[in-house]
This record gives C-alpha cells, structure tokens and sequence, in this order.
C-alpha cells in the first residue's frame, strides 16, 4: 500500500467566506436569532421556501495526490499506470464513500477537477484529483476524513501508487431552528399571502450561514427570484448568464425587515 498522510484542517481557520470572521469579532453577541434569506432560482419572484431542519448540506474539500515511478506508455507493465489509477478512483471512491456512510446517512464525492500529466506518451509520476465531500447529516460530516481515507486506501491496495489526502473543512450543514422557521414562515405568508409559502427541498449546496446557526438559533429561508412570464430556460445558480427578476429584492427586503421586528416583539413580550 501507499504511503498515507491525513491533512486535517479545522474549517474554524480555514472556511472561504465571511461568516466565521464575523462570528470571531463579536458580531453575533448578544442577539438571540438570526435570519436571512438566499435567492432561489427554482421558485418564482413572490414565492418564498421556508423548511425547519437542514436545508443544505455540510461540505468539505479534498484532494488527492497520487504517486508512481512515471514511465512509457508502451510499456505499461514495467510501472503504475497512474493514470488509470485515478481514473479508478476517480470512479470507484464516490461510490465506496457512499456505502460506507449508508448506515448513519448520506454521503457525496464528487470531483471537479482531475490531472494526470501532459505528454501523450508518457505516464506519469504524479496525479490530482481535487473535489467535494458533502453530507446532510454532521454525524456522517464529521466522520469525513476517516470514511474518504478507509475508501481511498481500499482503492488503490493493491495499485502499488504511493498516495495523500489533503481533507479541508468547509461548512456544516444549514439547520433551521423550528421556532424561528415558524415566525419566519408567518411572516412570509403576511409578506406574499399564504399559498406563496412553500417548503424549501433539502439541498446539497453548502452556505457559510450554517455558522451563524452555529451560534444563535435562526432561520434561512428561499426566496423566489425566477420571472414566471419569462420564455427563457429557467437557470441553477452560478450558471454564467443567471440572472433575478429583481422584483424579488423588495419582497426579500419586507421579509427580513418584518421578521426582524416580529421577532423583537416576541422577545420584548416574553413569547
């Protein structure tokens, strides 16, 4: 088997995003909820998703370097065929993190990037792969880097290639409070009329805002930013021509406004 190195880092120093800075420096002392909102391009402007519950999933990145001899890709015998290697586990390491976790929830591996040398006839002696681990649930989340590291060393056992695992934090999963999520909901339903208040579908997207519910109890809602009148392909977010209809910005702003001063009210009244 190849050499094994765990790189652990605590997503307290390491998460992209604001939310953790924010945390440090004081801004969430003293509030007792919190509330926000994310655009969502599968409902319409005037629609809003509220869900108690997670929401969204923990994510986390890793990557994985692959090593081997190198040699000539006409003999292939006299060597680790690296690139095959990763492309086995490229394959194989999805599915295996998968069944590993099944008994405690789910767990998803996917890559985004994969590189294994240049020439055409050379096989090389380094490969990358680099990409996601992402999971609803913070038991199977915290148990990340084991469940990537026991499927990665089952893979590549009898390969021969040398290999590491850089395994970065990312972020929790979203957990609406249900208290919180009821007077956002009640809200909303003031804001765009009950029957414009749906659930909001579990989401394997990651958002820095799970750190914020870390904190203080609160609640992340949907907000409708599709044109229905629009002949246009309704589009994901991140998609390099996504757009909102921005009708939605001042529906967005009256929900947030009323929550933030229903929730007062409730304090203020011992509710």
């Amino acid at each position: 088997m190849g050499r094994v190195r765990l790189v652990f880092e605590p997503a307290e120093e390491n998460v992209p995003g604001g939310a953790v800075d924010v945390i440090a420096e004081g801004w969430l002392d003293g509030a007792s909820a919190i509330y926000g909102v994310h655009c969502d391009p599968k409902i319409d402007v005037g629609t809003i998703g509220c869900h108690a519950g997670s929401i969204t999933a923990a994510s986390d990145l890793i990557e994985i370097t692959l090593t081997g001899p190198g040699g000539h890709t006409a003999r292939p015998q006299l060597t680790i065929d690296l690139t095959s290697v990763a492309a086995k586990v490229a394959l194989e390491l999805p599915l295996l993190v998968r069944d590993l976790a099944a008994d405690d929830g789910i767990a998803s591996v996917v890559f985004g990037s994969l590189h294994t040398g240049d020439a055409p006839n050379v096989i090389p002696a380094r490969a990358l792969l680099r990409g996601t681990f992402r999971s609803p649930s913070f038991d199977v989340w915290e148990s990340a880097p084991e469940l990537v590291e026991r499927a990665l060393a089952s893979i590549l056992e009898s390969t021969g290639a040398g290999w590491s695992i850089h395994h970065r934090r990312g972020v929790p999963p979203v957990v609406n409070d249900s208290e919180a999520t009821s007077l956002m909901a009640t809200v909303a339903a003031e804001v765009v009329g009950s029957s414009n208040v749906v659930d909001t579908p579990q989401s394997m997207g990651g958002d820095s805002f799970a750190w914020y519910l870390q904190k203080v109890p609160g609640s992340y809602a949907r907000l409708g930013v599709h044109d229905p009148a629009s002949t246009h392909p309704r589009l994901d977010l991140h998609a390099s021509t996504f757009d909102i209809d921005e009708r939605a910005l001042a529906v967005g702003v009256r929900l947030l406004a009323l929550t933030a001063l229903a929730a007062l009210d409730q304090s203020a009244n011992g509710a």
